[in-house]
């Protein structure tokens, strides 16, 4: 189970190291040229440890390497699509200067997922503010 603590703390490090792709581009397919939507959120830094820390927190996302000559070894935490929703749902109750891309997604998969699933921003909030989140 995710602590409150621990993820307020990754939201807090994500509205400050962090940064959202949510972009609709044309991709040509041998079909067709088709809509599609790049959904990313992810944080780049030198300090491998808490990005680690992150990655196994969350359980999504990829870890991986970004070299830069001359400078030291940077290192990326990135997750796409689902996995991005799902970190959005998290870090929502804690964001503030990502707060609208994060709205943004989860947006877009509450309108995908059907009448059913969609996700009341305002009843989630404050059920988190009072519990322990279980997602």
């Amino acid at each position: 189970m995710l602590r409150d603590t621990d993820v307020a703390y990754m939201a807090g490090l994500f509205d400050g190291e962090g940064s959202i792709t949510y972009k609709k581009y044309k991709e040509k397919k041998k079909t067709g040229v088709y809509d599609c939507w790049r959904i990313v959120m992810e944080v780049s830094m030198t300090d491998r440890s808490v990005l680690q820390w992150m990655h196994d927190i969350l359980g999504c996302g990829t870890l991986t390497k970004k070299p830069r000559p001359g400078h030291k070894m940077q290192w990326r935490w990135r997750c796409c699509f689902r996995d991005a929703y799902y970190v959005a749902r998290l870090f929502w109750p804690y964001a503030h200067t990502k707060l609208p891309k994060i709205n943004q997604i989860i947006n877009h998969y509450s309108h995908t997922r059907g009448d059913n699933n969609i996700v009341n921003l305002k009843e989630y909030k404050h059920a988190n503010m009072e519990r322990d989140i279980k997602i």
